[in-house]
């Protein structure tokens, strides 16, 4: 394993500056002591209690979703043996109380554990975020995670990600996502928490099972990070998330950094999969040829040999993305 390569902060005076050095090669880096300064943090560093009674002010009162685990589980939330069912049971409540078990679980070894994420900020605890701003990403909103020591398996994200931590330790374990054949992924429609999860990852090292996967761990890149540290993860790179102290918060940033408009690419491979995946290989190998062609664009763009007048619904995207959408549309209504 390989550590992630590190930024000096102090370099990053802008957010045009983080886009061009941090986001637009789409590799992962720490930043180290990003939240440096934070009040948030400050608090979390007394003690959970005090962390507690940080965001009391700031709570809203609403209802999330709370993961359970037994002891057993030692905070490894997962499938069920039969990946029909979970091992961690769900359960509604509100915010505040389920910091209030957090924060007393803390020093119960045999209490289970308990991990609540992806909260909204904005929603849970409005005016927490600009009290503890991050200037290099104005227009996105924070989500906070809390919870007990936990292993959460190697997966993915649709979105770009800059994840600070405020409370505990995180490791993180890295694979690249052209990593895919070799970590045995689970169901994408039957997962813990929205996102399909390598089945490999956090298994024992040789198990039988997973025979290409050995190679892929020796590939893996690590980051450990403490209060104030922050992990740039660009979509789609696989991680597992190891929160390794007794309490440990995180928050994070989403947000498709080069995004055209609304439509996602994981909804055009949905889309080309139940249109191409079941055909023939020679069929299959002819489309391949056109959306490296059409699409993925290795060799340049695809008219080049032509005049940029007439390159019609493939001239410069932000002036055709409507037609393409709207041409797009009509073909699925049948018209």
């Amino acid at each position: 394993m390989t550590a992630v390569p590190e930024y000096p902060v102090e370099r990053l005076t802008d957010a045009m500056l983080f886009h061009r050095e941090i986001v637009e090669p789409c590799r992962p880096v720490v930043l180290r002591g990003l939240g440096r300064g934070w009040p948030v943090i400050a608090a979390a560093a007394e003690s959970p209690g005090a962390f507690a009674r940080y965001l009391a002010p700031f709570d809203a009162g609403r209802e999330m979703e709370a993961f359970f685990g037994e002891p057993r589980i030692g905070g490894r939330y997962y499938y069920d043996e039969t990946l029909a069912g979970f091992n961690f049971e769900r359960r509604r409540m509100r915010f505040a109380a389920a910091i209030e078990a957090i924060v007393a679980g803390v020093d119960r070894v045999d209490a289970g554990s308990i991990y609540a994420g992806s909260l909204p900020v904005d929603d849970y605890l409005p005016g927490l975020a600009d009290r503890n701003p991050l200037p290099l990403l104005p227009d996105v909103r924070p989500r906070i995670w809390i919870g007990h020591a936990s292993d959460v398996s190697a997966h993915y994200d649709m979105m770009d990600n800059l994840a600070c931590v405020v409370a505990g330790r995180r490791r993180f374990t890295l694979y690249a996502p052209d990593l895919i054949e070799s970590l045995y992924v689970g169901p994408i429609d039957h997962t813990m928490a929205g996102q399909p999860v390598s089945l490999a990852a956090s298994a024992a090292p040789g198990d039988p099972r997973y025979p290409r996967f050995e190679a892929a761990r020796d590939r893996a890149l690590v980051a450990n990070l403490e209060p104030g540290d922050a992990l740039y993860l660009p979509k789609l790179w696989w991680h597992r998330v190891e929160s390794t102290a007794p309490f440990n918060v995180l928050v994070n940033y989403w947000w498709d950094a080069f995004a055209a408009g609304p439509d996602a690419p994981y909804t055009t491979m949905l889309l080309a999969m139940i249109a191409i995946a079941e055909r023939p290989p020679a069929e299959r190998a002819a489309w391949r040829a056109l959306f490296e062609h059409y699409v993925f664009r290795e060799n340049g763009h695809p008219l080049a040999h032509l005049p940029p007048a007439r390159h019609g619904i493939l001239g410069p995207l932000h002036d055709n993305y409507g037609r393409i959408r709207a041409y797009v549309m009509r073909m699925l209504r049948g018209g």
